[in-house]
């Protein structure tokens, strides 16, 4: 005597593997989430090589403040209360507030 399950699958494989479908959407799942945190990755990339003096950034240790040089792989800040000169690799940079944003903030 067969049981429930055993019933399933054979019924589904004799009606064209519809178990197949199943299988491959976790590996579509997968390759969907790399493609698109790649992608992701990329554009942050291009925002942190296209720092210029001026830029308002805000690091990941939360400093808050100002591009003043741009190296290769580090910038310049200097943090306004005392005026304070800091180099900090451009990695740590996880916010950037253009004057240009601020000023259509404003305006609205």
């Amino acid at each position: 005597m067969m049981n429930g399950i055993t019933n399933v699958f054979l019924f589904q494989g004799a009606a064209g593997g519809g178990l197949g479908i199943f299988l491959l959407l976790p590996l579509i799942f997968i390759f969907a989430t790399f493609y698109f945190q790649q992608r992701k990755t990329k554009r942050w990339q291009e925002v942190i090589n296209g720092l210029k003096n001026g830029d308002r950034v805000t690091t990941s240790g939360g400093i808050r403040g100002i591009v003043i040089a741009v190296k290769d792989d580090a910038i310049h800040l200097r943090i306004p209360p005392d005026n304070l000169r800091l180099e900090l690799a451009k990695a740590s940079v996880t916010a950037i507030n253009r004057d240009e944003e601020e000023k259509k903030s404003t305006e609205k």
